[in-house]
């Protein structure tokens, strides 16, 4: 049985994620309002009481983390400074500094166990090609979650601790539609090759792969699901 803790799992690519571990040899716990242990990540106290509770609910033992919870809201430059400044920390907080803390907990947690364990970060296109000028909040957090999961694979591979991330591009959850809208839709469609943005589905495939079946070779690779809108 594979132990799994994945967080923001209450809809869009969480809920998709859930669906797909939906399977006979795992045991996921999620975290979310609706569809598993709540915890608001914006609460400095609230990665390591939902990693307890995980444990808890998993017999004392998590064998992979997915951290896919997230935000993504605007910022814009002409905002009052100090609002400004306070959108940038909470998105940070929310997006990478909650991620880490789950991160370094579950890399302490396998070394105790001297157990292997795997970590899937859903991360960003924005963390390679940057985002609109009222997001520099959100491109640098997925760009700082990036460089944690390389770091991480780097560090820690020789103990059996593997690292992967995911970078979709505009995926149609709730929070990619009204961005869409917001973009001018048919335009934003323009860019992407592919000629329309990616489902929840397919970033889950992903995230299903790396976190059950991946070649402990991938360790440190970045999986992009963006329809070829943007190429590295």
């Amino acid at each position: 049985m594979t132990n799994i803790l994945l967080t923001g799992s209450s809809r869009g690519i969480g809920a998709a994620i859930a669906k797909a571990l939906d399977l006979p040899d795992v045991a996921l716990v999620g975290h979310g309002t609706t569809s598993g242990i709540p915890a608001d990540f914006s609460d400095p106290a609230a990665p390591q009481a939902l990693w307890q509770s995980a444990l808890d609910r998993l017999d004392g033992r998590i064998d992979v983390l997915i951290n896919n919870a997230g935000v993504f809201d605007a910022n814009p430059l002409d905002r009052p400074h100090d609002e400004w400044v306070a959108e940038w920390e909470r998105t940070m907080r929310i997006n990478l500094t909650a991620s880490a803390e789950l991160c370094r907990l579950a890399v302490a947690h396998w070394q105790q166990r001297h157990a292997p364990g795997r970590i899937v970060n859903i991360a960003s296109r924005a963390a390679y090609r940057g985002d609109s000028p009222a997001h520099w909040h959100y491109a640098a957090s997925k760009a700082g979650m990036v460089a944690m999961t390389k770091s991480i694979a780097r560090g820690y591979a020789a103990e059996g601790i593997l690292a992967f991330a995911i970078c979709p591009g505009f995926t149609m959850t709730g929070m990619g539609e009204d961005y869409l809208a917001s973009r001018g839709g048919d335009k934003l469609l323009a860019d992407i090759p592919l000629g329309r943005v990616a489902q929840p589905e397919e970033v889950a495939t992903a995230a299903k792969f790396l976190a059950l079946e991946a070649p402990p070779s991938m360790t440190g690779g970045v999986i992009d699901v963006n329809g070829a809108s943007y190429v590295r």
